[in-house]
């Protein structure tokens, strides 16, 4: 069932969403969450696919808030708001409201989403577009417990890492840091099947990948080794590759979904290891509302403590100044396992 409401408020959109539930039936439990969706009107569509899709495993209310700026300084000076109401199948699981925001309502967004906010619920608010310098201090950003963006997205990833790590909140989270947790899991089941030193690594992928820089701060935070940063074709990551006492291990991809695991001294084995829909990656961040400490100490330690980039095939053996020592790998297994 879909309302729609032009020149609205809150007020209204709240009645709306009682008559839907009303007409088809269905009460207002069993939703626990509200995600607020911000985006613009070129993503909104598959992004509000993706939060459906999540939807099915995290039941909840969305509000997709829609910023429409103006090009004339006539209509910017008319406040106006318009909302969809979307209750039953189209709605995914639980209750969409896309809002669609007009002139000086625009930089007051939070005084709109907030009296539509599940009582006593949890909000995640998602900046799927053109996300704030600093989600902690953003209006919407108060508002919520998780706030998450997508570093991938960005014109430089690369300064985005580094502007994310000087204003990280405990709540923020980041989108190219989900798409890494298969390989952080392959990896650190990899380590535990060795009992050697962890001498380098070296992570290959596509170039201002934020995701391939993420992972490499990772390993040198955890594993207190130099890592190298090398370029290739992608898609994404491609390869780590850590440098043992006992012989190299390699995780290599190079297609997007099977990936090789060579381990000195065994056979190799493929894995699956595909590249994950944003859906799935929603779908993760909403299941654990804590901060996310791993993340955090990954952030800061620094991206410019990797080695500068290579191109595939310049070496990759020079170390990055992340640390001096290597560690054995009964140390670095119960940190990656963390």
């Amino acid at each position: 069932m879909k309302i729609d409401l032009t020149d609205t408020t809150s007020s209204k959109i709240n009645k709306a969403l009682v008559e839907g539930r009303r007409a088809i039936g269905t009460p207002a439990v069993g939703m626990v969450l509200t995600l607020v969706l911000v985006t613009d009107e070129e993503n909104a569509y598959d992004a509000l696919k993706a939060a459906n899709e999540a939807s099915r495993e995290h039941p909840s209310r969305k509000l997709v808030v829609v910023k429409r700026f103006s090009r004339s300084a006539r209509d910017r000076s008319k406040a106006r708001l318009d909302a969809e109401v979307r209750v039953g199948v189209e709605a995914g699981t639980g209750e969409t409201v896309v809002l669609r925001l007009y002139g000086e309502v625009i930089e007051h967004a939070q005084s709109v989403v907030l009296p539509l906010l599940l009582p006593d619920a949890p909000v995640v608010v998602w900046w799927a577009a053109n996300a704030p310098d600093n989600p902690a201090k953003d209006p919407l950003g108060t508002l919520a417990q998780r706030r998450v963006t997508d570093t991938y997205a960005a014109e430089n990833p690369i300064a985005e890492l580094k502007a994310r790590a000087a204003v990280y909140t405990p709540g923020d989270t980041d989108l190219a840091w989900s798409r890494i947790t298969p390989w952080r899991s392959m990896l650190a089941a990899a380590l535990d099947q060795v009992d050697c030193r962890v001498t380098s690594v070296r992570v290959e992928g596509e170039e201002l990948n934020a995701s391939c820089e993420l992972l490499g701060m990772w390993l040198a935070e955890r594993l207190h080794v130099p890592v190298t940063r090398a370029v290739s074709g992608g898609p994404g990551l491609t390869s780590v590759r850590m440098e043992t006492d006992c012989g190299p291990i390699e995780l290599r991809r190079t297609d997007g979904s099977l990936a090789t695991l060579a381990i000195e001294g065994q056979p190799d084995r493929a894995v699956a290891l595909n590249r994950r829909e944003t859906s799935e990656l929603i779908a993760e961040e909403l299941r654990r509302l804590d901060p996310d400490d791993t993340y955090a100490a990954t952030l800061r330690f620094g991206v410019d403590r990797l080695e500068p980039v290579k191109a595939d095939g310049d070496g990759g053996e020079d170390a990055a100044p992340a640390a001096k020592k290597a560690a054995p790998a009964r140390a670095a297994k119960k940190a990656a396992s963390k």
